[in-house]
């Protein structure tokens, strides 16, 4: 397997530098794996949604992108679906985050809604990485307030894996993370489907894991997220705005004032972004090991998805 980083490094640094990088998304791991085939009759008992993460569906099959790993081989009643969207992040790309991850949104909605009306007794599935996450989780959330494609029962598992959204309340599988996905999180949260959401964040991980009193990182996730505004979500840019005065304000501030003439806070930002996007924590689902049996993410979803289709 191989992770195509040297465009994403690229491209992301200089994102950084207009302080609207975090909460993109970064490429992630490629494996040509196809996934399941459709249960006979044409209505699956399972019908899987997969948001690909930022730039997998740019030149390729998001087939063979991060998620791979998770609906590859999954039992023949169910269906997988890749939400096909802009997954593009800076302007010069085709779209700004704000706007692609509105357009996936969007589209997976619509798949939904689709095969709800086709397949009366189909119940479904949501799983995203890195952007993904967030589009998933939006949807998710959509359909645990009530104002969804669906109603809430007819929704039995969301995975996020790197969710730029993630609230300290989410269920976390794994070692416990500090902070806050970078775009801040949902208000209300995940509502009636909340006991089935699993998501997923490696320590270290900025997508998901911004500190709390970390002021230019979650200014710039929350500058991200409204970049292209979105009606439906004012309520969010509202509350993650207080949430930034209230928690990130006066300490982030304390820290600019007092870090040293010859290495001010904005090269100490600098250096912490080029820091993380040079580990590569941020495609390490794969080998992200959540259990004590060794199970890393992107398996511990597969098995809970196939553990679903057997019941």
């Amino acid at each position: 397997m191989s992770f195509r980083t040297t465009r994403s490094v690229r491209t992301v640094c200089a994102a950084a530098a207009s302080v609207v990088a975090v909460a993109a998304g970064v490429l992630s791991a490629t494996t040509g794996a196809p996934e399941a085939a459709a249960a006979p009759g044409g209505c699956p008992d399972i019908n899987v949604i997969a948001v690909p993460g930022t730039w997998e569906t740019s030149d390729s099959d998001p087939r063979q992108g991060m998620l791979s790993l998770v609906t590859r081989g999954l039992p023949g009643n169910v269906q997988t679906d890749y939400v096909s969207y802009a997954a593009t992040a800076l302007p010069w790309e085709g779209a700004v985050y704000g706007r692609s991850e509105h357009e996936g949104v969007t589209n997976a909605r619509g798949m939904i809604s689709a095969m709800a009306a086709r397949c009366g007794n189909t119940r479904f599935a949501l799983v995203g990485y890195s952007q993904g996450a967030n589009v998933a989780g939006d949807v998710a959330a959509e359909i645990g307030t009530g104002i969804g494609a669906i109603p809430p029962d007819r929704l039995i598992a969301v995975g996020l894996l790197s969710d730029p959204r993630r609230s300290p309340t989410d269920a976390l599988i794994g070692p416990q993370v500090p902070g806050v996905g970078a775009g801040g999180a949902r208000v209300g949260g995940f509502g009636w489907v909340s006991p089935v959401v699993r998501t997923f964040c490696a320590a270290g991980d900025l997508y998901c894991s911004v500190p709390t009193d970390d002021l230019a990182g979650r200014f710039a996730g929350w500058a991200t997220e409204l970049s292209a505004p979105d009606l439906l979500q004012v309520p969010n840019y509202v509350y993650n705005f207080n949430s930034i005065l209230g928690e990130a304000l006066v300490p982030g501030w304390q820290s600019i004032i007092t870090a040293p003439q010859d290495d001010p806070s904005s090269k100490q930002w600098t250096r912490q972004i080029q820091d993380f996007l040079s580990s590569g924590v941020h495609q390490s689902y794969p080998r992200y090991v959540v259990d004590s049996n060794g199970t890393t993410a992107t398996t511990w979803l597969h098995n809970w998805l196939s553990d679903l289709a057997s019941h």
